[in-house]
């Protein structure tokens, strides 16, 4: 980079003229020969020759400061300070311009040699080297130069004494003879300006980027961390934290929570919430469902205890186990839900008994004459509101006479509701039919009647069955 003087009287000028080298880097020409930089290897001359950066390098001095080539590099010149040299003539002086003609600019005719494959004539003789540009008789540094006390020329730092014509953006790096302006890290030339690099736009941080003025900052999303290098990020194990009630998965940038059976996420994503089982149906449980932290159990009313499968009711049968309160003098009777104490039989007048539930009026009483024949109990329970029509129980005559036929009806005050019907299965049967649903707890007593009627012998009697029906209170 070259430096750019302006806005400066001629003496500052004179003071300031910067002596722009090329650093002598070696190149190739092609041809198996190395020219320092600023010069081009001449083939046909077979030596290496000077280039001219005045007509070669576009603008190479600015404003209005003058470009002189060099042997290897070129001057800028104040064209007011600038005082004309002239190429050594035969006859005509030596050294230190005496003898000068009228003033005349370098020969920049120089220029870069095309290469010929096939040289036919013999090398010309090197071409003259300019000569220095002259900028004062008395000056007797060169540019970018000090006189010393002993006399020597010192390198002139430009940067340490502020003589420099770096911009504010700019940092002044002293040369041999002169100075560059460049930029700090961060930062980089454009137009004559060191602007910003904006780091962020070619991906340095792995997330997320800040620029900033001659830097930049990398952070990273939540859920991760920074690494030492400060540009890509970790993921963070929240679970390590147990951010959760119950369990946690941990996820690339974040976490899961997971809650155990019997519980649900909330809202929150963290905590878990009791899920009552048992408003979810009302048939999860037979009876009663009470819901417990995760879990639910289910509860069977008194008189019955809880199946194996957890939900359903068993009838608890008293009178097996022994849990009742019936005398030795009692029968039990166990239905659904319950039981009952049953005392012995005792047959009403004009009634004997014939068996433990059975009781008979004999013909030759006349007591009997319009009562049934026999009276047999009986007992059976009945599940509260059981669908209908159902067949609940069944009745048939044990004695068959000829000519006889069989009337089956119920009798008595027992079915008032009209919750049962007789239906006859067969001339010597019959079934008691339910035909509305009956609610429970409730005792129910009905008369079943058998009339016998043979017209051959003009005979016509009964019998009964006394059935006691206990409903149960619940429908299991």
């Amino acid at each position: 980079m070259f430096s750019d003087i302006r806005g400066l009287n001629v003496w500052t000028y004179a003071r300031m003229l910067t002596v722009v080298v090329l650093a002598l880097c070696s190149i190739h020409s092609g041809y198996g020969q190395t020219c320092t930089e600023g010069f081009v290897y001449d083939r046909r001359a077979r030596v290496c020759v000077d280039i001219d950066e005045c007509r070669m390098v576009p603008d190479a001095c600015r404003g209005d400061m003058q470009c002189v080539n060099q042997n290897g590099g070129y001057l800028c010149i104040p064209r007011g300070l600038y005082s004309q040299p002239t190429y050594p003539r035969g006859g005509e002086g030596g050294g230190g311009g005496a003898g000068r003609s009228q003033a005349t600019y370098p020969d920049t005719s120089l220029g870069f040699p095309e290469p010929d494959p096939y040289p036919l004539q013999p090398p010309p003789a090197p071409p003259v080297a300019p000569s220095y540009p002259v900028v004062s008789r008395s000056a007797p540094c060169l540019l970018g130069y000090t006189l010393a006390e002993d006399g020597t020329c010192h390198d002139m730092d430009e940067c340490e004494t502020d003589s420099h014509q770096c911009n504010p953006t700019q940092v002044c790096i002293n040369t041999a003879g002169g100075y560059t302006c460049s930029c700090t890290e961060g930062y980089w030339l454009v137009g004559g300006q060191c602007q910003d690099i904006d780091e962020c736009r070619y991906g340095y941080c792995q997330q997320l980027c800040a620029n900033v003025p001659g830097s930049y900052s990398c952070s990273c999303n939540p859920g991760f961390l920074l690494n030492p290098d400060s540009r890509t990020c970790q993921d963070v194990d929240e679970c390590e934290d147990n951010p959760c009630a119950h369990g946690c998965f941990n996820t690339y940038g974040s976490y899961m929570c997971s809650c155990e059976e019997g519980f649900e996420l909330a809202s929150d994503g963290t905590t878990c919430n009791d899920l009552d089982e048992c408003g979810f149906s009302e048939f999860l449980c037979q009876h009663r469902c009470v819901n417990t932290p995760g879990s639910f159990q289910c509860h069977c009313p008194a008189g019955y205890y809880l199946y194996e499968d957890g939900r359903s009711c068993e009838d608890i049968n008293e009178c097996e186990t022994g849990n009742n309160t019936c005398t030795t003098a009692q029968v039990c009777f166990n239905f659904q839900g319950g039981y009952t104490c049953l005392d012995l039989l005792k047959c009403d007048p004009p009634y004997v008994e014939l068996s433990d539930n059975q009781c008979m009026c004999s013909a030759e009483n006349p007591a009997c004459r319009d009562r049934p024949f026999t009276i047999l109990y009986r007992h059976m329970d009945l599940s509260s509101g059981r669908s209908v029509p159902a067949d609940i129980f069944q009745m048939q005559a044990t004695t068959r006479y000829p000519g006889a036929f069989y009337i089956f009806q119920i009798k008595g005050p027992g079915n008032e509701g009209r919750e049962f019907y007789m239906r006859q299965t067969s001339n010597v049967s019959a079934t008691l039919v339910l035909s509305r649903p009956i609610k429970g707890p409730r005792e129910l007593v009905l008369d079943l009647e058998m009339v016998t009627v043979n017209n051959v012998i003009n005979f016509r009697g009964s019998s009964i069955i006394r059935l006691t029906i206990y409903v149960s209170e619940h429908p299991y």
